[in-house]
C-alpha cells in the first residue's frame, strides 16, 4: 500500500528537515541571508544539533570568492565536509540573480548572466545537487508581460543545460495564482517546477487553496517561514501564513518534495538554540499538530 501523503508529511518530520543557509550564523555586515562567508563550516558542524537533514546551500555575490562552490578544492572541502556530519546538500538557492538579475535591459549583461546560470548548473551536477532555486521577487521580480516573456525564452535556453545535469529549477515568484499559471503554461518540462514560498504568499494575501488550485502539481520545493499581511517575517506560527490551509494543500496535491526552513531570525549567537524551536515548529505542523502546542 503506497503511504498518503499525511504519512509522507509525518515521516519527513521525523527524518527531518532542511534549513536555509546562515539560519545558524549570526548576520554578517547586517544582512538578513546571505552566504555565511565566515561561518560556513561551523554550520554543517551544527545542523545535526537542530537536528537537520541538509542545508539548502547559498550562492550570492556576497559570498563570491569564499564559496566553496566556486572552485574544484573547495567542492572536495565540502563534500568530505557533508559525509563528516551526515548533513545534505540537495539544493542551492541562486539569490546571486537578486544581486545580478537575469532580466537586465542589456544584451550582454543578460548573455553574461545565462552564462553564470548554465555554470551553476554543471557545478551542481558535480556535487549531486539535484535543484536551483531562481528568485523573481523583489528587484529580480517579473514586473510586466515583457518580463515574463523574456524568461520563459531564458528558461527554453537553459533547459538543455538542465537536462544534461538533471538538475530542476524552482522558480520563486510574486505573481497571483491565475498569473503564474498562465506563465507556467508557457514552460511545460518536469524540470521546470515552483518553489512555493509560504511567508511571501502570506504577506501578498495569497490563499493556498487559490495557489494549489492554479499550480499545486508544479510545486517542487517548500520554503517555510511566515510572515504579516504586507508585512516582515515572524516566528513561525504567529503571522498570517495559513499553515492549516498549506497542508491541507499539499496532502490534496500529493506533494512529496522538500521543505526548507527559511524562518525569522532569533538574538544573535543564539542561532542554534533558536532554530531548533522552528524546527519543533515546523515539525509538529508537518504532523498535523497545533505548532505552538509544545510551548504552552
Amino acid at each position: 500500500m503506497t503511504p498518503t501523503t499525511s504519512h509522507y508529511l509525518e515521516e519527513y518530520a521525523d527524518a527531518g528537515l532542511y534549513t536555509m543557509q546562515g539560519r545558524l550564523s549570526p548576520p554578517e555586515e547586517g544582512r538578513f541571508q546571505s552566504f555565511p562567508r565566515q561561518g560556513w563550516e561551523h554550520e554543517i558542524t551544527l545542523a545535526p544539533m537542530v537536528p537537520l537533514r541538509g542545508i539548502e546551500w547559498i550562492y550570492d555575490l556576497y559570498g563570491e570568492g569564499a564559496n566553496p562552490l566556486e572552485t574544484e578544492q573547495g567542492q572536495i572541502a565540502l563534500r568530505a565536509k557533508l559525509a563528516l556530519h551526515g548533513i545534505q546538500v540537495v539544493s542551492v538557492c541562486a539569490d546571486y540573480f537578486m544581486d545580478c538579475p537575469l532580466l537586465h535591459p542589456d544584451a550582454d549583461t543578460r548573455a553574461q548572466r545565462q552564462s553564470r546560470l548554465e555554470w551553476l548548473i554543471s557545478v551542481c551536477t558535480q556535487m549531486g545537487i539535484r535543484r536551483i532555486v531562481l528568485p523573481f521577487v523583489d528587484g529580480s521580480r517579473m514586473a510586466d508581460a515583457s518580463a515574463m516573456e523574456a524568461v520563459v525564452r531564458l528558461m527554453h535556453a537553459v533547459l538543455l543545460n538542465a537536462e544534461t545535469a538533471a538538475v530542476e529549477l524552482h522558480l520563486e515568484t510574486d505573481l497571483g495564482p491565475e498569473e503564474f499559471r498562465a506563465f507556467l503554461r508557457e514552460i511545460e518540462h518536469p524540470l521546470i517546477k515552483v518553489n512555493y514560498d509560504a511567508g511571501n504568499s502570506s504577506t501578498l494575501g495569497y490563499r493556498p487553496a487559490d495557489e494549489f488550485a492554479a499550480y499545486g502539481e508544479r510545486i517542487g520545493s517548500v520554503h517555510l517561514k511566515d510572515r504579516l499581511v504586507g508585512g516582515g517575517t515572524v516566528p513561525l506560527g504567529e503571522g498570517d501564513a495559513d499553515l492549516t490551509s498549506l497542508r491541507a494543500a499539499l496532502v490534496d496535491v500529493d506533494y512529496k518534495g522538500d521543505f526548507v526552513l527559511q524562518v525569522a531570525r532569533g538574538e544573535p549567537s543564539d542561532e542554534l538554540h533558536w532554530l531548533s524551536k522552528m524546527n519543533t515548529r515546523a515539525c509538529r505542523w508537518l504532523r498535523g499538530q497545533n505548532i505552538l502546542d509544545s510551548e504552552v
